[in-house]
């Protein structure tokens, strides 16, 4: 049956989600960010702080034992694990207690494809979030990830090019000009690779669409009158990957993370406004929050 798809607001469901209550901090969740090598730690280092921000009781950084010191000279609150190789990720899951975890930014596609099959394949196995590399990783054989996503929760986060890579036949179709009407449209690819993945699927852009196999779809607009053009910038997407798996290690169900996430992504920009980077947006979180009442 056809769902109409729904557009993002700030509904009081949404903002009541993002309250917390009486609890400690392993009430709100341990989520787990994995960090690539030597000189490219910054994009993991961003979705751990955005992840910490918007809620996550505790967030752990996983890295190549020849990255350890470079991390740990730039963090605080986030803490820090070895988790560079298959073995090392194993060991770290047998905590129980993470239950996010965020693989792609920065990681190289190398390292990529090996840390998500085990993580997706983990005894314990956490809500992932794959983004970037975690995605690209898979280009030559996207059945592989499917399978992968099909065996646990996950919520992919493609920007144009890497949806095309992975689902090249759904982006020919959405590219070619339309021979009658309706025509193809975002909603629709998104649907039918969310359906494929058997995973949610956030396809970003200014017109970002949130699909769930089940055919639940959103639109999350940074257009017009929510026009948030500082997004174009390196880490923003890294930021919206630590968003989405600091919700869900709150325990908030996948879909509802990517669309809050989404949503407090453009408002966090549209709040600073121009000569935004990467790195203001999770500062900019407690001043959205207050703005709408968390």
């Amino acid at each position: 049956m056809f769902r109409e798809p729904r557009v993002l607001t700030g509904s009081a469901e949404r903002i009541n989600t993002l309250k917390k209550v009486n609890g400690h901090k392993y009430s709100y969740g341990h989520a787990l960010i994995l960090s690539g090598g030597p000189g490219h730690t910054g994009a993991a280092r961003l979705a751990a702080r955005a992840a910490l921000r918007i809620g996550a009781g505790l967030v752990t950084l996983g890295v190549p034992g020849s990255a350890q010191m470079e991390v740990a000279s730039q963090i605080t609150a986030v803490m820090l694990k070895r988790a560079g190789k298959p073995e090392e990720l194993v060991a770290v899951l047998e905590d129980g207690r993470i239950n996010a975890l965020c693989l792609g930014p920065g990681l190289g596609t190398r390292r990529a494809r090996a840390l998500v099959e085990v993580a997706a394949r983990a005894e314990r196995a956490p809500t992932l979030v794959l983004d970037a590399d975690a995605l690209t990783a898979f280009e030559a054989e996207p059945e592989a990830l499917f399978s992968l996503c099909r065996e646990t929760r996950v919520v992919m986060t493609p920007h144009a090019g890497e949806f095309g890579r992975l689902f090249p036949d759904i982006a020919e179709r959405l590219a070619s000009p339309a021979a009658k009407c309706p025509a193809y449209s975002k909603v629709d690819a998104t649907r039918d690779a969310a359906k494929r993945a058997g995973c949610v699927v956030l396809y970003k852009g200014p017109d970002t669409v949130i699909a769930d196999p089940e055919g639940r779809c959103s639109l999350n607009s940074a257009a017009y009158d929510r026009a948030a053009p500082w997004l174009a910038t390196a880490g923003s997407g890294d930021v919206l990957a630590g968003f989405i798996t600091g919700l869900l290690a709150r325990g908030v169900d996948p879909m509802q993370a990517a669309e809050t996430a989404a949503w407090l992504h453009v408002e966090c920009a549209r709040s600073f406004g121009p000569g935004l980077i990467a790195e203001d947006l999770p500062e900019e979180l407690p001043k959205v929050f207050r703005a709408i009442g968390v």
